[in-house]
């Protein structure tokens, strides 16, 4: 390849600028198993903080690791028969290294045969990814079993407080102010690691770029969509339906796309680059969970960061996005499923978290519950009631952003309720 070791020397350049103890410490970070012989793999959206997390990782345990980011533009054409020029010419510079770092090598056609080999010759890898079809996918295929994979998504709200040093842990007026103050921001802007730590970013022309790369390079190039103005007009659409049930034969009819499997597949696309996620229904018969979804923004700053953009504040909505993307973090998808509950119109239920099989936890989202009206109580306390009764489930949680906390009974059901501040920073 031209001017490879040129290439090559500059990302390692890259690294020596990176001041690791100036960044925040993400619990992901002890997910990453240095001495372990499986591939390490790190995956989730584009700009959520992959590479930056790695590189703190494999820089603090002091190991000797080489670099190469496959999302160089000056890579963009690299093939598998260029990879051991590659990893020749990275002894050459970095010497005689342990492990291996792989940014983005998903870009490279074949790419787990390749890895394959150098986990027979063991060595040890670390690999980042944006598209999780395309690296769990392949690698359950050609690795069997020989890798670890991490999700890691943009910054959580407890993540955004330690940054911003919010005292989380006071309970003075000032503190509790400051944490609902830094919610409010949070389930407005989001936790996208850039648009935190750099404020002189032009945050309008930073996502548009950021859902335009998803988009053209996460799934458009990999998939080969022929129809590319067809799935951003779904992209658009599916970040203004966040929250909301939507059908598949909803969204090929209102959007006029031309059969339902093309609308499945491209739903599946925008989940697997980490642009949605979605959440099945929950019901004991199999066929109602393949029916409906409701879709949530993998960061509630793409809510209102994407063309023709629907201009509502929506709080609510947006805190149960916030609440979404947390469940989403913290459950072990080895062996936690989360779900939505509707019964018709009669009621629903925010969230369902089933843990082998069993329903763990109901959980309801509202915004203002400080003066709880009729309507409202019957709207998520009810919703809850009778959702545990048909999920037999009594661990009940309704999160609130405003309101009174503590127990509720209601129906010989008792009912925790939580400050979303405190749910969310629990953990």
């Amino acid at each position: 390849m031209k001017n490879l070791k040129r290439i090559l020397e500059s990302q390692r350049e890259e690294l020596k600028v990176l001041d690791v103890s100036s960044l925040c410490t993400r619990k992901e970070e002890q997910e990453l198993q240095l001495d372990s012989n499986l591939a390490q793999v790190v995956i989730g959206v584009r700009r959520s903080g992959k590479s930056t997390l790695c590189q703190k990782v494999l820089i603090e345990k002091g190991v000797h690791f080489a670099y190469v980011n496959f999302d160089d533009e000056r890579l963009r054409n690299a093939k598998t028969d260029d990879l051991d020029d590659v990893v020749q010419m990275l002894y050459e510079i970095y010497g005689d290294f342990t492990h291996l770092f792989l940014d983005e090598i998903q870009n490279v056609k074949d790419w787990p045969l390749f890895v394959n080999r150098l986990l027979r010759q063991k060595m040890h890898l670390v690999i980042t990814g944006s598209n999780a079809n395309l690296l769990s996918g392949e690698l359950a295929t050609h690795l069997t079993g020989r890798y670890h994979q991490i999700e890691l998504f943009p910054f959580s709200f407890s993540e955004i407080c330690r940054i911003g040093n919010v005292n989380m842990t006071s309970s003075s007026v000032k503190a509790l102010g400051l944490r609902q103050h830094a919610l409010a921001k949070y389930i407005m802007e989001g936790g996208f690691p850039e648009l935190i730590t750099e404020p002189e970013i032009n945050r309008h022309d930073y996502l548009q770029t950021l859902l335009k790369a998803v988009i053209d390079k996460d799934i458009c190039k990999r998939y080969k969509v022929r129809y590319k103005k067809t799935l951003s007009e779904l992209a658009n659409k599916m970040l203004d339906w966040f929250c909301q049930e939507k059908s598949y034969n909803d969204v090929t009819d209102e959007l006029g796309i031309q059969s339902v499997h093309t609308t499945k597949n491209y739903i599946d696309y925008l989940q697997n680059a980490y642009l949605l996620y979605i959440l099945p229904k929950f019901s004991l018969k199999s066929k109602e969970k393949t029916m409906a979804r409701k879709a949530y923004a993998i960061d509630p700053a793409f809510i209102d960061e994407h063309d023709q953009a629907l201009l509502t504040e929506s709080y609510g909505l947006r805190l149960e996005n916030v609440v979404a993307l947390e469940i989403a973090r913290r459950i072990n998808s080895d062996y936690q499923q989360v779900y939505y509950l509707r019964k018709n119109k009669e009621f629903e239920v925010d969230f369902v978290v089933v843990e082998r099989s069993h329903v763990k936890e109901l959980i309801q989202v509202t915004y203002d519950f400080s003066n709880p009206t009729d309507k409202l109580y019957k709207r998520e306390i009810e919703g809850l009631t009778r959702g545990s009764a048909l999920t037999h489930c009594d661990n009940l949680t309704l999160i609130v952003m405003y309101g009174e906390t503590g127990t509720i009974e209601y129906d010989g059901k008792k009912i925790r309720v939580v400050s979303a501040v405190d749910w969310l920073i629990e953990n």
